[in-house]
């Protein structure tokens, strides 16, 4: 079996072993290879039967161009990178990883609340460069201070991370608004279910933990952040698109969000000009919440069990 990895340095940096793959054949690795459709992408597959992605697109045009072709294998969750509905015509199976991070993204959840709360690595920074050394009191800070017990918050997703991230808010004495179409024991345990608009009016500090779909793209525009309260804080680890980038870049610059924390923006690696980068207390991390190595290793070895499950004819995690 000839198995060709074509974007492995964010899944493995050298840390991990490819080893699980390798026992299942002949494996190429490429750190890189592009984040758009390009000619090197069907060109490096060549007659491979088996391709390992993260972010590199697979298109109809690089599907046809290589008919060896038999299985596409996530590093990832999330599958829109592939054109699954054409490879299903073709019987490309597109396998996933459906569960390798959740204790992960909602620890970062958290993370990028209390840095948005505390300010921690901005209070760092300045005692590093000398500023309390040299301040005529005995502490000072930047920013307000923000106390999250006895807050709200609503937490728009309410599945595996959202029910996690919810159960650590609680533990802080926060009280759980959620939204979800399709509610759980889990998420009733946890949390209330109200509908979007009512979380919007009624919550401090608002998580994105939904995926992406056309019903969530751009969730967070101009008409809901109006419905929103005066600073609020917004905290997104799930999927760039569900914002409306220019329209929050606004709405921080106004205050009428007080921070946005976001480990992910519409296009990845983020672009020098997105209007984020300039908007006012804007927390910004290079999409990183799934990266602990715990859970790459966990996503190394579902990859090759769901390989192997192929070659044995029993394929699982098939999301077309």
């Amino acid at each position: 079996m000839k198995i060709v990895v074509l974007d492995g340095y964010t899944e493995n940096p050298g840390d991990i072993s490819w080893a699980p793959l390798e026992a299942l054949g002949t494996v190429t690795v490429y750190d890189r290879t592009a984040y758009e459709e390009s000619p090197l992408i069907a060109e490096r597959i060549g007659d491979a039967e088996v391709i390992v992605i993260n972010k590199t697109p697979i298109s109809k045009a690089t599907m046809d161009k290589c008919p060896n072709l038999k299985v596409i294998a996530v590093l990832a969750t999330g599958y829109n990178v592939v054109d699954y509905e054409y490879a299903r015509t073709k019987n490309i199976p597109v396998m996933n990883v459906p569960v390798y991070g959740t204790d992960n993204v909602s620890q970062f959840a958290i993370g990028l609340l209390l840095e948005a709360c505390s300010h921690i690595g901005d209070h760092d920074r300045s005692v590093h460069a000398g500023e309390w050394a040299s301040n005529p009191d005995w502490c000072y800070w930047h920013h307000p201070m923000i106390e999250v017990s006895g807050k709200t918050a609503g937490i728009i997703g309410l599945g595996r991370i959202g029910v996690n991230t919810a159960k650590v808010l609680r533990a802080l004495n926060v009280r759980v608004l959620a939204s979800d179409a399709h509610e759980s024991d889990a998420g009733r345990a946890v949390a209330e279910y109200v509908s979007l608009d009512e979380l919007l009016a009624q919550s401090a500090f608002i998580f994105l933990h939904c995926p992406l779909f056309p019903a969530t793209e751009g969730i967070i525009n101009a008409a809901n952040i109006a419905k929103m309260k005066d600073g609020v804080i917004l905290i997104n680890n799930s999927r760039g698109p569900l914002v409306v980038e220019a329209d929050l870049a606004a709405a921080l610059n106004s205050g009428k969000v007080a921070c946005a924390a976001l480990d992910v923006v519409s296009t990845e690696p983020i672009k020098a000009d997105n209007v984020l980068l300039t908007a006012k207390n804007c927390i910004i991390t290079p999409h990183i919440s799934w990266a602990t190595k715990e859970a790459r290793e966990r996503i190394m070895q579902t990859t090759a069990d769901n390989v192997k499950s192929f070659i044995d004819g029993k394929p699982v995690n098939v999301v077309n």
